[in-house]
């Protein structure tokens, strides 16, 4: 048997109310029409339902005769037969109408009967019975309704609840607010959200709300019922404060390259929001600068570098910051160190108890504050372990759970990297500091010449030291060179190649090269090193070569004979000049390119100085930074100076200093400051003398006056013989003029020039040799000995040492 179900639908799919299911019946009850909608229905197909009586489809009539009664009437229920014999329960609806002959013929539409409707639960058992803590007040504030919601976090009865006002049924800290809501929505008619923190009964846990206030109107708009509504968002509201704590964390801790001073940032940041009381312990070898090792078992030595405590004065803590504190075996931050783990307390614990045993300091504390939970975390950074942090509450009641300790894991893991860096940088700054203070003068020679002071102030911040430097040279004839310079950079390379130059300075004014030779060969020399540092393939990571090498220097030779400076200027600050009567100004150096352009002159500028003038020569470090450009800062610095030449010079320096630099300089600082002196006429004598042998004679004979002027005694045959052996061989191999000049400083100088560039050289003389010993004696007599050249051509030049006895 074919089935009638329509292709793809089903036997029992309802109609679609598109296609209703109609059919047509003429006068003879003979159905002539049938639509899809009734083949769905019945199952009958058009073919086989049309031409057949329309009893057929009836199962249970409602009148006689044809069948047809219960379905003239205009709407009636009949029960039809299915093609498949079952029963049909539908509506009927029976229309007369005409074909197209004029004949009588009925429409029928069928349709399925109405279901009766369903039971639906009344909006009063839905407030009853609803999980959200929500409450209805009348207009006087008093509580008409509750749901289950509330009744289970209120811990009351709605019965006992209703009119009663919040007041009554919250706590204090929390009922005023909502109060206060609520009356703002009740006079205003707009409805309210904000956040409490709280309990909302004595014996349950604090949580945060989100407490919504809504009126509820009449249909006149007057507001005659408040509506209030509480959603738990403490989970949120827990995870936003430990984001922002995070947050907090990473911008506040490390803010400094200081041990001591981050770890104290991990404790303030952490304290009062996760914990009431934080300590910082380090391992004490870490601290003396040394590289941290796993920790063996027993007595860990641990040293306190920071606490802080929601009380004021941490009266928590047994030990002070900076003091070394030994914790016994049993205690959990040393098992923390050893393995690395953090782990979470309640103070009834077997190892809390048992290191309360064997640390009764602590024991007294946990008992007098009333410490009831404690966390302990491992401080670890590049897979060591530095130190330990011990986080425990007694003002806050809630114990802490697993989350706090992840929480705290990950601020210690953020604190750890911070301290590590920071022990790092300091151990490489302490390093790069021995350095630079090594190449460094600790002391000057003495001389005459001037009276110094000096300030070298390392960098403060992350870019490490720099190559700033100064010196203070003793020259030929009682002069004296002051050098100021700067190696563009900073760390261990600046250090490295201030070292190198301060040297190379040194041994170029050695052989008394006047200022632009001397900065010309000093270019060279940066120049030489820039391109062996370019072509390096092995260079230390830490030194961090860039592809140029730049440095400044101030070249500065102060004679107090002829009471004249020169100076040269290799793209350096100019010196400050201040005269005995207190006015500074600039020397106006021509700056010259720096050290490293290369290809470039220098030139020198001279200029008079009184005695008692004070020179202040500085690197860029002391005038420049801190928001403030070059130029405010050298007129700082000439007013500082202005009225400042007969104030003792370490006082000019410490005002200049705390003047002109922040609390942290940016840039490394040199600062030297020089008072001129002058020797007096009667302490120099100059002769000229003839190109002629017999000259000899007499230049020894005047020496030896002028050394009996001057009661210097023990010293006439040593002087005697080195003017006979200078004036000799300026006879003999140099070129008039000829002049003698003797200096008496702290030692005796003598100097004789002639007009002839060649330098004389020792050399050994043989057995037999009747000449050749001359320098050989004077290098074997002076002091020290030397040749310096000139525009007019050379000096040679012997120190005698002064003895004791000499006047």
């Amino acid at each position: 048997m074919r089935d009638a179900t329509p292709l793809g639908g089903s036997r029992d799919a309802p109609p679609d109310p598109a296609d209703p299911a109609t059919a047509v019946v003429d006068d003879r009850g003979i159905v002539t029409g049938w639509s899809a909608g009734a083949e769905r229905l019945l199952g009958y197909s058009r073919a086989e339902a049309v031409g057949t009586p329309v009893t057929r489809l009836i199962a249970s009539e409602a009148g006689r005769g044809d069948g047809l009664p219960a379905l003239s009437r205009p709407g009636t229920t009949a029960l039809l037969r299915h093609r498949d014999g079952r029963p049909v329960h539908a509506n009927v609806r029976a229309y007369p109408s005409v074909d197209r002959t004029g004949r009588a013929q009925r429409l029928l539409v069928v349709t399925p009967p109405e279901q009766p409707p369903p039971d639906l639960v009344t909006a009063d058992e839905a407030f009853a019975q609803c999980r959200l803590p929500v409450m209805l007040y009348d207009s006087e504030l008093r509580a008409v309704r509750a749901s289950a919601g509330a009744v289970r976090e209120l811990g009351l009865s709605e019965e006992r609840m209703r009119g009663r006002r919040v007041t009554d049924i919250l706590p204090p800290h929390l009922c005023h607010r909502v109060e206060d809501g609520m009356s703002r929505v009740l006079a205003t008619g707009e409805a309210e959200q904000f956040h409490v923190r709280g309990r909302t009964r004595p014996d349950g846990p604090e949580k945060v709300w989100s407490v919504t206030v809504s009126p509820l109107t009449t249909a006149a708009g007057q507001v005659r019922h408040l509506e209030v509504s509480a959603l738990d968002v403490t989970e949120q509201h827990l995870a936003r404060e430990r984001l922002a704590l995070l947050n907090d964390v990473s911008a506040q801790v490390g803010s400094t390259l200081d041990v001591m001073r981050t770890a104290q940032e991990m404790a303030d940041v952490t304290v009062g929001r996760l914990a009431d009381f934080v300590t910082v312990d380090l391992l004490d070898s870490l601290c003396r600068g040394v590289e941290p090792r796993p920790s063996a078992a027993g007595t860990v030595l641990l040293r306190r570098v920071a606490q802080q405590s929601v009380l004021p004065g941490v009266p928590e803590a047994v030990r002070a910051p900076g003091d070394v504190d030994d914790y016994p075996e049993s205690a959990p931050p040393v098992r923390c160190l050893a393995t690395g783990t953090s782990s979470l307390h309640r103070t009834q614990d077997a190892a809390i108890t048992k290191w309360e045993r064997d640390d009764p300091d602590r024991a007294g504390v946990v008992r007098g504050f009333g410490i009831h939970s404690i966390m302990v975390v491992p401080l670890r950074a590049r897979g060591i372990t530095l130190g330990v942090a011990v986080l425990v509450r007694h003002r806050r009641e809630e114990p802490f759970t697993h989350d706090d300790l992840l929480l705290a894991e990950e601020i210690a893991a953020r604190a750890a990297v911070a301290v590590d860096n920071a022990r790092r940088y300091t151990l490489e700054r302490g390093t790069a500091l021995a350095l630079q203070r090594s190449l460094l003068p600790s002391r000057f020679s003495a001389q005459e010449a001037v009276e110094v002071a000096h300030r070298y102030l390392p960098a403060r911040t992350r870019a490490g030291l720099g190559g700033d430097w100064f010196d203070v040279i003793p020259l030929s004839g009682a002069r004296v060179a002051l050098v100021v310079g700067d190696v563009v950079g900073h760390g261990l390379r600046a250090s490295a190649t201030m070292g190198r130059l301060r040297t190379a300075v040194r041994t170029l004014a050695d052989v008394d090269l006047p200022a632009d030779e001397l900065l010309t060969h000093l270019d060279d020399l940066v120049t030489h090193l820039a391109t062996e540092e370019e072509g390096a393939t092995d260079h230390e990571p830490d030194l961090d070569v860039p592809t140029g090498l730049i440095a400044t220097c101030l070249y500065v030779v102060h004679d107090p004979v002829s009471r004249r400076c020169t100076a040269a200027s290799a793209g350096h600050p100019p010196p400050v000049a201040v005269a005995p009567d207190g006015t500074a100004g600039f020397v106006d150096v021509p700056p010259g390119p720096p050290l490293g352009v290369g290809g470039l002159p220098f030139e020198t500028t001279e200029w008079d100085v009184p005695p008692g003038s004070l020179l202040a020569l500085y690197t860029d470090g002391l005038v420049q930074g801190a928001g403030r450009d070059l130029g405010r800062g050298l007129d700082l610095l000439r007013r500082c100076l202005d009225r400042s030449a007969s104030r003792p010079l370490e006082t000019v320096c410490d005002e200049l200093i705390r003047t002109l630099l922040p609390a942290r300089p940016e840039d490394d600082v040199a600062l030297l400051v020089a008072r001129t002196r002058a020797l007096d006429t009667d302490r120099v004598a100059t002769w000229d003398l003839p190109c002629d042998p017999e000259a000899v004679a007499d230049a020894r004979a005047q020496v030896l006056a002028r050394l009996d002027a001057w009661r210097l005694h023990d010293t006439a045959f040593t002087a005697e013989l080195v003017v006979s052996e200078l004036v000799t061989n300026a006879i003999r191999y140099g070129q008039p003029p000829i002049q003698l000049r003797l200096i008496r400083g702290t030692a005796l100088i003598c100097e004789v020039s002639d007009g002839s560039g060649t330098a004389p050289h020792l050399r050994r003389a043989r057995t037999y040799d009747e000449g050749g010993r001359g320098l050989l004696l004077v290098a074997q007599l002076a002091q020290r000995w030397g040749t310096r050249h000139h525009a007019g051509g050379k000096t040679i030049w012997a120190e005698i040492e002064l003895t004791g006895r000499d006047g």
